[in-house]
């Protein structure tokens, strides 16, 4: 509530605020991706492709600037103490069809190689948690992505 005053007060509708915003929520999107792409072990070229075609689908985004969000994000990633501070900037920031789609795009990435790690699993779970897409919602989103690969992705 302080935050959303200090903002009134300092004027959040300004262009740059706007702007300022935008990033925050395009970096906390691609830390989501990262984190997602890095629970097994590996983050193979399928994964970092995968998450770039996404960002670039999803913010309209040219790949060097799709580069230069990952490298941010996975700065971010290093500094922060766990996932809450991306959520909570998605949660505030897209409606729940978004956030649907955030979740879609997790199993995307999460099957980008063709096996889904039981790590991988537990980690888009607990994101869809904190976005609070419930988990049937998800395990739609689980099937779309599914169905898109032709189901040829190994599950746990």
């Amino acid at each position: 509530m302080i935050e959303r005053i200090k903002a009134l007060i300092l004027g959040a509708n300004t262009p740059s605020a706007r702007k300022s915003s935008q990033d925050a929520l395009r970096i906390a999107v691609t830390a989501l991706l990262v984190e997602a792409s890095t629970m097994d072990g590996h983050f193979d070229e399928i994964e970092r492709q995968t998450i770039r075609n996404l960002l670039k689908d999803r913010f309209d985004l040219s790949f060097d600037e799709i580069d230069t969000l990952l490298a941010d994000a996975q700065g971010a990633l290093e500094k922060s103490g766990g996932l809450y501070v991306f959520t909570h900037t998605i949660k505030e920031t897209f409606d729940h069809t978004d956030r649907v789609r955030m979740i879609e795009m997790l199993w995307e990435v999460v099957y980008a190689d063709g096996v889904l790690d039981d790590f991988e699993s537990n980690l888009v779970r607990r994101i869809a948690g904190l976005l609070y897409v419930p988990d049937r919602e998800s395990g739609e989103a689980r099937k779309r992505v599914l169905e898109k690969m032709g189901n040829t992705a190994s599950k746990p």
